[in-house]
């Protein structure tokens, strides 16, 4: 189960406030990680994965470095606060690259969505598209905070994530931290592939 912390921030100018303020915290390091990801999601022809809450994602990490293949469930997201169950394979880049054009070959390549595709009754897969993430990643309280640069095709969003185990504790810390700078913040109202899929902003 993963659980994390989802704020969004308004604007671009948000976002750089932030990370300015993330970059500057005394005896920090600053911003450990940055990486351009680009999302591919994929369903059965008939939405076996989506009409039963479950989403299939290959993810790609700065063009060739890294590449993942995802099943994440249903998303509960309340307060700020999201809990979804969810399994990740690594599979080669180059794998992942041929996954894009041939889709079915994950049924029996990669065992999470083997096991998938016999659960839920999957024959074949068809790409339902994707966009691209640009993630910076920074220690913040502890806890490793990633600041998000989403482009959909209809638009850009900007969201603070985190992951910990105490969520509504490190959520009103992030939300005092954020007030304390002066930058406006609500609640993520859904996850950035139903924001995908239904062309929204929210």
């Amino acid at each position: 189960m993963e659980v994390e912390i989802k704020i969004r921030l308004p604007d671009r100018a948000a976002y750089d406030k932030v990370a300015a303020a993330l970059a500057a915290q005394p005896g920090g390091k600053g911003r450990i990680a940055s990486h351009a990801q680009a999302n591919y999601f994929f369903d059965g022809p008939n939405r076996e994965l989506n009409s039963r809450k479950v989403v299939l994602r290959v993810r790609t990490y700065d063009v060739d470095k890294k590449a993942t293949v995802t099943l994440k469930g249903k998303q509960i997201l309340e307060n700020g606060i999201g809990r979804a169950s969810e399994v990740e394979e690594e599979v080669p880049p180059a794998a992942a690259a041929t996954y894009l054009t041939q889709p079915s070959a994950m049924l029996t390549e990669v065992p999470i969505v083997k096991d998938a595709a016999g659960k839920f009754g999957v024959g074949s897969l068809v790409a339902l598209g994707g966009f691209r993430n640009q993630r910076d990643v920074y220690e913040w309280e502890c806890h490793t905070l990633e600041l998000d640069e989403t482009q959909f095709e209809h638009g850009t969003l900007y969201e603070i994530e985190v992951e910990t185990e105490q969520p509504e504790v490190l959520r009103d810390r992030l939300e005092h931290w954020l007030s304390g700078l002066g930058v406006a913040y609500s609640y993520s109202q859904t996850s950035k592939f139903a924001n995908f899929i239904n062309k929204t902003l929210l």
